[in-house]
């Protein structure tokens, strides 16, 4: 522990130096929105770390609720003319977090039990079954009402998150190896993702289809787990490199062109499984290698181009609107593929939202651990989204879907999210029964 600690104070003075205090970051920054507060800005943050450093300040809890309030969307970092690495900067901060601080018990007990079921489909299974029944008895709907779970914000934020649960979300029956239709292009992996195979199982389905109907034998490992990125995401590095080598090795016998991730926070951590096991000797390089083949599902097919016929979605043209991931968009650079294979699917007219680069509040955990800050970003999301006229919002994260169709169900807007998975797999679909 000693040695990471003094790591993340070696490199933060170079990274913070490059800082000029432009504020060319504060009107793309969420969190600075919401509060209002220098404090709660990239450039505050920037200006907090190089105190810390200096030994001007300790790191006490006022100053660490201001690294909290953070949603790590890395929106700044596209934003900034001096290209300041803040993506590095609240990485290393949030593992000194893990690391150094003590936060009051309630909070600390939240997180524990948050990094302890979240990342562990097989933990949260049991514990979903419970949600369903408190689902189909109205029980949800009838707490979600009650003015008393307000006075618990996590609690709240988790009950109204929850989405529909299908048969699906409670198992894990793919044969190990799906075969290409027709000839074989290429051999690759699907990762599932722990939060993905739960709460949407239908875009792993939908993924599946699409990559065989265009010439891919889809691998799936049965033993892989969780990736790594919530505990990634939140400094708990032991937990996230744990998990990262679980990976590694579920993948890296397989002789795959390619690794695929349908959820834009997975993809963004498993290219950096490098970084991540930079200071293990026994598993840097195979890190590195198996980072190298790591791509977002979308991206994948964008580069390699679709074989099979698509059909329009209805007779007349549908309105659909993407909605940005932030992982995808600031941490993958990934922003034109999903639109561009949206637009190969006949009578597809795509919008565009005010603020397409603003984060929706979802942000990991983000809405789990910081709900009233979460569900302003959320409600924000839903309503632009909305006033797009769109008749289906596109989404290709996890923890997008489930905190948009929160706010979508709150505001009363009866408006689909589906992943652009999921559209082509039914534009295939429709090809293929006409």
């Amino acid at each position: 522990m000693a040695e990471t600690t003094s790591a993340i104070a070696t490199a933060t003075p170079h990274l913070t130096d490059t800082c000029v205090h432009c504020g060319f970051c504060l009107s793309d920054c969420p969190s600075y929105r919401v509060l209002g507060r220098e404090t709660d800005s990239p450039r505050g943050r920037v200006y907090l770390m190089d105190s810390l450093q200096q030994g001007r300040i300790e790191l006490t809890d006022t100053v660490v609720e201001h690294f909290d309030s953070c949603l790590g969307c890395l929106a700044c970092t596209s934003a900034c003319p001096s290209g300041v690495q803040y993506d590095q900067l609240i990485d290393q901060m949030r593992q000194r977090i893990a690391q150094e601080h003590q936060r009051p018990w309630p909070e600390a007990l939240w997180r524990k039990l948050l990094f302890t079921f979240l990342p562990y489909p097989q933990r949260l299974r049991p514990i979903l079954r419970l949600g369903q029944i408190y689902q189909s008895s109205g029980l949800q709907a009838w707490v979600n009402r009650q003015p008393l779970l307000q006075k618990f914000p996590q609690l709240a934020a988790a009950s109204a998150l929850l989405p529909p649960l299908s048969e699906s979300s409670f198992r894990d029956d793919w044969p190990t190896v799906l075969p290409a239709q027709g000839d074989r292009r290429f051999r690759v992996g699907l990762l599932l993702g722990c939060v993905q195979r739960l709460f949407n199982p239908e875009v792993n389905a939908a993924a599946v289809r699409v990559l065989q109907a265009n010439g891919c034998e889809v691998v799936i490992p049965p033993q892989q787990g969780c990736c790594g990125a919530v505990a990634h995401h939140q400094g708990e590095m032991q937990q996230a490199q744990d998990l990262a080598r679980a990976v590694i090795t579920s993948f890296e016998a397989e002789n795959l062109d390619a690794i695929l991730v349908t959820a834009s926070g997975c993809g963004h951590t498993l290219k950096h499984y490098g970084d991540i096991l930079a200071n293990d000797p026994e598993w840097s390089d195979r890190a590195q290698k198996l980072a190298d083949r790591v791509q977002d599902v979308q991206e994948f097919l964008a580069n390699v181009g679709l074989t099979t016929e698509l059909q329009p979605l209805q007779d007349a043209p549908l309105a659909i609107v993407y909605q940005d991931a932030c992982h995808m968009l600031h941490g993958q650079k990934i922003r034109n593929q999903p639109r561009q294979l949206l637009q190969q699917i006949p009578g597809v007219e795509l919008r565009e939202p005010v603020d397409a680069q603003l984060c929706c509040g979802s942000a990991g955990i983000y809405n789990l651990v910081q709900p009233e800050i979460a569900a302003e970003l959320g409600q924000q999301k839903a309503r632009s989204l909305a006033a797009t006229g769109a008749q289906v919002i596109a989404s290709a994260n996890i923890g997008c879907y489930v905190q948009i169709q929160r706010h979508l169900r709150e505001q009363g807007l009866n408006l689909p999210i589906l992943h652009p998975l999921q559209l082509l797999d039914q534009a295939i679909a429709s090809s293929s029964s006409s």
